[in-house]
């Protein structure tokens, strides 16, 4: 299994029956294939829909249909098309219950940078900051570390995108929530040790009393 689908399938376990969930562009789209058959979830794109159903079949794309990342999409029966005033009011009013993001860093306070590296050029910002504000629960869903560069950070070197409002981390090595006190480790993957993650990680890991092996 690839480490983005053990991220994927990890951050499914999280979402809750009936939950209204934003999912980034990338990785995090992966999620919804990896969904417990018992639990029905509304997905959202924040320019302008909801009720977002499973990619479409190769050959049937309709371009007409895309998600916030320009990647086509289906919709379900009820699925409903709004405008983005009516998308961001639902953002920005509290009514997404979690959303998934990736992201380039996060530091040990929560505070996150997904958006630019400067010099290199962007789409742009999106909905991300307003995810990030907004939503009630806020998943980042990223490989641990990116061209052997660590990317959980003591404070993030980048521009943040929001600040102290990550919940969760999940990367192919483990599970970490985001605590008062810093970065609490409470699961690893299968085969790697404590020792193994933090090598990887600059911020110093609080490791739970609890700490158990992560299930995907």
């Amino acid at each position: 299994m690839n480490p983005k689908e053990i991220i994927a399938r990890r951050v499914a376990k999280e979402l809750n029956d009936g939950d209204v969930v934003n999912l980034g562009i990338g990785l995090p789209t992966m999620v919804s294939n990896f969904l417990p058959d018992n639990v029905d979830i509304t997905f959202q794109s924040e320019n302008g829909m909801l009720g977002l159903g499973p990619a479409p079949i190769e050959g049937e794309e309709d371009w007409d249909l895309t998600n916030a990342g320009g990647q086509p999409v289906t919709m379900s029966n009820d699925g409903v098309c709004f405008d983005s005033a009516v998308s961001f009011g639902i953002i920005r009013g509290g009514h997404v219950d979690a959303t998934v993001l990736g992201s380039l860093q996060v530091d040990q306070e929560g505070s996150i940078a997904n958006w630019i590296i400067p010099g290199k050029m962007v789409p742009g910002m999106g909905g991300a900051m307003d995810l990030l504000v907004g939503a009630k629960k806020v998943i980042v869903a990223m490989t641990h570390t990116a061209r052997g560069k660590m990317k959980i950070l003591k404070s993030c070197t980048l521009p943040y995108t929001a600040v102290k409002q990550v919940n969760m981390i999940v990367t192919e090595l483990g599970v970490m929530e985001i605590v008062n006190e810093g970065i609490l480790l409470t699961e690893l993957a299968p085969g790697v040790t404590v020792e193994q993650i933090q090598e990887v990680t600059e911020a110093t890991l609080i490791v739970s009393k609890d700490l158990k092996e992560m299930k995907f």
